[in-house]
């Protein structure tokens, strides 16, 4: 089910008389009740209440991507962008998903959320899903949530049963990462860049479809609201992997903030 995104956050938690009505009236027989996570406190909460800006969530454990507004964030996303070196994209020969680890592994060491007995995908919704419920006896798989999906501006009711209408993008897509240096290195630094809570992000699934494995100059969100956000997060990851990008790519990171 999806609807026009939602204004105002959310309540976080529910009491156990709330869950058990909700569950009864909803026919969620074998589920249990999430809540939902913690509100952003900052002040720089997009207009669902929790999304963070980029800029105020460098390592991505915080939810979704708040629009970069103001003449000083967008002069750091410009100056942020500009670090990033560019080279030629090269061949894809040889990619296969296979060589960034399997989906979602529990143990990538290095980065947040790693070896703490739930995958990645689950983590990732339960970072940015609302009104989370678990499968009954689980606190790690998600069966319901919903999102307020940061690339078209909808908000979408997900349930497990049409698991594919959210999907985890990989900001940095696996395959544009191959061929700009990702073939060079080792195992261990490819699963970590695949597991990466600053690279992934939960998004409508056609959209992500839609990206393949483009750069920000073949595909940018739909919500130009949040281009610059998804400029600087590209531009956040390029960097923490020091990876280059196509100057066309930085070209167009640039123009969405303006620079």
């Amino acid at each position: 089910m999806r609807r026009n995104k939602r204004w105002g956050a959310r309540a976080r938690r529910t009491g156990p008389v709330v869950i058990a009505v909700v569950a009864l009236l909803a026919g969620c027989e074998g589920v249990q009740d999430a809540g939902s996570p913690a509100g952003d406190e900052s002040g720089n909460a997009a207009s669902d209440g929790r999304a963070v800006s980029p800029l105020d969530n460098p390592d991505g454990t915080e939810p979704g991507l708040a629009s970069v507004t103001g003449e000083s964030d967008r002069a750091e996303a410009v100056a942020l962008i500009t670090k990033v070196t560019t080279k030629g994209r090269g061949p894809k020969t040889g990619y296969d998903r296979d060589e960034f680890g399997y989906a979602w592994m529990d143990t990538a060491d290095g980065v947040p959320l790693a070896r703490n007995g739930c995958d990645t995908r689950n983590d990732l919704l339960q970072r940015d899903g609302q009104e989370v419920r678990f499968r009954s006896g689980s606190d790690c798989v998600v069966v319901a949530m919903t999102l307020d999906d940061p690339y078209t501006g909808t908000t979408i009711e997900w349930r497990k049963q049409e698991a594919a209408e959210v999907q985890i993008d990989h900001v940095v897509p696996l395959s544009y990462s191959w061929q700009m240096g990702a073939s060079r290195w080792s195992e261990a630094r490819r699963e970590r860049l695949a597991n990466d809570t600053l690279n992934l992000m939960p998004v409508e699934g056609r959209a992500n479809s839609a990206k393949g494995d483009s750069g920000p100059a073949s595909w940018l969100p739909p919500d130009r609201g949040v281009r610059c956000a998804y400029a600087v997060r590209f531009a956040q990851v390029a960097l923490k992997y020091e990876m280059p990008v196509t100057s066309a790519d930085r070209r167009t990171m640039l123009e969405q903030c303006g620079g």
